[in-house]
């Protein structure tokens, strides 16, 4: 069934791999770890602060670089699961989940069901 799960969340492991082909010319790494692809943007750690230092788009997970990319493997790793089982709906509901933290006056990434999932069972 790992081929169900890979293919249900391939939407969103397309937009990743189109994100992750964009940085190539920059200089990023891609490699496979695990059947789940990973990009390190960047050769070292930037010099100013990125909004994330990993996001998972499906089966691609796009880092600052590969030191954020190894520390933050496990959290993604949540969110790689959580993509399999979503599928292409992972984007519009982590977004609604977060909006509705927000007007209700949380933190809309801390407060993310699918970010306190990730740090429950992944860490970070």
């Amino acid at each position: 069934m790992r081929w169900a799960r890979v293919a249900w969340a391939s939407p969103n492991s397309m937009l990743g791999l189109a994100f992750g082909i964009l940085l190539i010319p920059s200089g990023a790494r891609m490699r496979v770890v695990d059947g789940v692809f990973e990009i390190a943007a960047l050769r070292s750690a930037p010099n100013r602060r990125w909004p994330f230092a990993a996001i998972t788009f499906g089966h691609v997970i796009l880092g600052t670089h590969a030191n954020e990319l190894e520390r933050l493997r496990a959290h993604e790793r949540v969110h790689v699961l959580q993509c399999e089982r979503w599928g292409p709906l992972f984007l519009p509901a982590y977004f609604l989940a977060g909006a509705w933290q927000w007007t209700r006056g949380r933190n809309a990434y801390w407060d993310n069901p699918f970010e306190v999932e990730a740090r429950r069972v992944g860490g970070c």
